[in-house]
């Protein structure tokens, strides 16, 4: 069963598909993972994606904490139906949009900049997805969730890596102009 950790919905259950296509995050790397956000910033007004959605638990676990808008993409019509089933759930119908279709060709039609975005797409997720993906991921911060280190990439410098059994979680800040700054070191585990 899936919950919502914290913040106004704290508690109430989410819908999750039935069988294997839908891997959700679990309460325990969900709850790192806000953890680790909100020693970046608060999430209070945020613009977030949820790319590869599933059920929305990332999403909807940042407007439960303040985030003020969520665009969720998945791909899967019947589970965008139950992510839209857990968003009217929530009553937080006015907060975001639910877009049904492919992540990465809808990236570039968009022109959209996010302020952290949460991608956590199934795991045979192939490294030149990650590749368009991140090449084409207008986001300030990214939350890469996936069962192993993303593969590098220009745009992006890791700030921090955890392990949690078979799942990695990477954090990553877009690289600025002039940035000379490294990727973090070596992956840690909770």
């Amino acid at each position: 069963m899936t919950r919502i950790i914290a913040g106004e919905a704290r508690g109430r259950r989410l819908k999750v598909p039935r069988g294997d296509r839908v891997r959700p995050t679990t309460d325990r790397v969900r709850e790192s993972i806000f953890g680790a956000l909100g020693s970046i910033g608060d999430l209070a007004g945020a613009v977030v994606l949820d790319a590869f959605a599933g059920s929305g638990a990332l999403g909807l676990e940042a407007l439960s904490r303040g985030a003020a808008h969520v665009t969720f993409v998945e791909r899967h019509r019947p589970t965008a139906a139950i992510l839209r089933a857990n968003v009217a759930a929530l009553d937080f119908g006015d907060r975001c949009r639910i877009v049904t279709g492919d992540v990465i060709g809808w990236l570039p039609k968009t022109g959209e900049s996010f302020d952290v975005a949460f991608c956590d797409p199934p795991y045979d997720f192939p490294d030149h997805g990650w590749e368009r993906l991140l090449g084409r991921l207008d986001a300030g911060i990214l939350v890469a969730e996936s069962d192993r280190p993303v593969p590098a990439h220009p745009d992006w410098i890791v700030i921090s890596e955890r392990r949690r059994g078979s799942t990695v979680v990477q954090m990553a800040r877009r690289r600025v102009a002039g940035d000379t700054e490294t990727s973090a070191g070596p992956a840690g585990s909770d």
